[in-house]
């Protein structure tokens, strides 16, 4: 038998290994097919350890508080200093270098900044000395806003077409760190259930198009500055709550105006280390032409709420006593009131 000359071994090698690679996407393409079930993936345990297995371990981006891989929220009254933390947690991460008091642990890298809350005016007045001596930000940090004179395609909403354009930016970026600021601004009325349930849903679904982490900032009603900062303090609560990954907020010092804390709320990267019993206690402070959130150290929540006085004790007692009377629960006492069910079951013990 002859053999043809312009046969060679390496030609077949290549042969081999491109059939095994065919071979193999065929494979996963039929398990694929055999594991999703409609809405549903279906993997054995031991599959999904062995998926997870391949994946990187994820990194903090700000201490425990928001991890690679998460949609995490940062709530807050307004005027408490939420863009400043967010621009300065993406100036961290975007520069590689950590806050001073906090964690990063990720690589340098490029992060999108969406601002729809100042002007470029308002920003450079925050990130400059008197309009002079400009902060040099890393150019991996990207400032994005809304360009007011763009024209909305026909038949699509103003909803749809700034998705459309987020996710446009992901695409020709290649960014894997975005910032949203704020919430509102991709759905008008987070606080109903109904509208903040989709809003999520799209977040979700884009961190895990793209292999996102994203930082979406949001307000939090007037609160009753004497109780501590809890999960229902956030607009449309339950829904943001329930579907995002992790959770921060900060609050305001009643004892001394000038200071900030930052509580951790939500957490499933690591347990809770910054409950109502370890706070960063923070003062926001401008050293030369970068506005900022500077740690001084760890404290408890208590000692910066506001204290009720004796009569305002009497008051909230009779009211709870009232409200009794009427024939309310003890958690319908406590949601009108702003207050656990558990401390309307001491009062109501004491009576």
């Amino acid at each position: 038998m002859s053999i043809n000359p312009e046969f060679s071994l390496e030609k077949f090698s290549l042969g081999i290994d491109e059939i095994k690679t065919e071979a193999e996407r065929l494979i996963q393409k039929s398990d694929n097919f055999h594991e999703n079930k409609g809405l549903f993936i279906v993997k054995t345990a031991n599959k999904w350890l062995q998926q997870a297995k391949i994946r990187p371990i994820p990194k903090m981006l700000f201490s425990e508080l928001w991890y690679e891989g998460e949609v995490c929220i940062l709530f807050a009254d307004t005027n408490l200093g939420k863009s400043i933390l967010a621009v300065q947690i993406g100036n961290s991460i975007s520069s590689g270098k950590p806050i001073g008091g906090f964690k990063l642990e990720a690589s340098k890298q490029l992060v999108l900044y969406f601002d729809f809350e100042l002007s470029d005016k308002q920003f450079e007045n925050r990130y400059s000395n008197d309009f002079q001596h400009h902060h040099c930000f890393d150019d991996n940090f990207i400032r994005i806003e809304i360009n007011s004179e763009a024209n909305i395609p026909d038949k699509q909403t103003f909803e749809t077409f700034l998705n459309d354009s987020l996710e446009r930016s992901i695409v020709e970026t290649g960014a894997k760190i975005l910032i949203i600021d704020n919430l509102t601004y991709l759905k008008n009325e987070t606080e109903k259930a109904k509208d903040a349930l989709p809003l999520m849903k799209h977040l979700k679904a884009l961190k895990s198009k793209y292999n996102l982490s994203i930082l979406a900032l949001a307000h939090t009603p007037k609160r009753d500055l004497s109780k501590p900062i809890t999960r229902n303090d956030l607009q449309g609560s339950k829904m943001l709550i329930n579907f995002c990954d992790s959770c921060f907020s900060i609050g305001e010092s009643y004892t001394d105006k000038s200071l900030r804390y930052v509580k951790q709320i939500k957490q499933r990267n690591t347990e809770q280390l910054y409950d109502s019993e370890n706070v960063f206690i923070c003062q926001i402070d401008k050293p030369f032409n970068f506005l900022q959130f500077e740690f001084l150290n760890f404290g408890t929540e208590k000692e910066h709420l506001k204290q009720l006085s004796e009569k305002e004790k009497e008051n909230q007692k009779d009211k709870i006593n009232e409200l009794k009377l009427q024939g309310k629960s003890l958690r319908e006492i406590a949601k009108e009131l702003g207050i656990t069910h558990m401390k309307v079951k001491r009062v109501l013990d004491k009576s």
